[in-house]
């Protein structure tokens, strides 16, 4: 029922999608670019349209009362960003323990404007060895672009330069600049 409701939002509110999940039991989802709390409402709809168990990571601040529970039920973790946890480990022992596990990550880690990603999601993949899918949220056009999968390589620089000349293609909420990797 929620998969319908969702698909039904996404006609309702004109989003699309553009390309396809890729047919495979496990990746990391990278979603940007992250400008506005409406990425997180699109992407809710989105996952719910598509029907798949997505789980994904947020500040352990949206993890308390009124609404903590909400977003537990929905697929979320909280993340104490506070602290310096190990969570590339963390998250790759996640799908280590579940081989149909998918987690997608904002690479920017937060809405503001950044000079550099976070590259966690990228040695996530690598340390699991799954495929990362590239989704951008175009508000422009009103399209959810899904990229091929890719697996990192062994080329980390040039691996994150092919993402970020994905996002650049694509125009956020509130448009910003897609740094380059250095």
């Amino acid at each position: 029922m929620f998969t319908k409701l969702c698909q039904w939002l996404m006609k309702l509110t004109g989003w699309q999608f553009e390309g396809k999940l890729p047919a495979l039991v496990s990746y990391i989802i990278i979603v940007g670019p992250h400008t506005s709390n409406w990425d997180f409402i699109v992407g809710v709809m989105a996952r719910g349209a598509l029907g798949q168990r997505i789980h994904f990571l947020g500040k352990h601040q949206l993890f308390i009362p009124p609404w903590g529970w909400l977003f537990r039920a929905i697929g979320g973790s909280p993340v104490d960003r506070r602290k310096h946890n190990n969570l590339v480990d963390a998250v790759s022992k996640l799908f280590a323990e579940d081989p149909e596990y998918k987690l997608a990550l904002a690479p920017e880690g937060t809405r503001a404007e950044v000079t550099r990603w976070k590259t966690g999601f990228y040695h996530i993949a690598k340390q699991s060895q799954i495929p990362i899918v590239a989704i951008g949220f175009d508000f422009g056009r009103k399209k959810l672009v899904i990229s091929h999968p890719k697996y990192p390589g062994d080329d980390m620089h040039h691996d994150m330069n092919e993402l970020m000349a994905f996002y650049r293609t694509i125009q956020g909420k509130k448009p910003k600049l897609i740094p380059d990797f250095k």
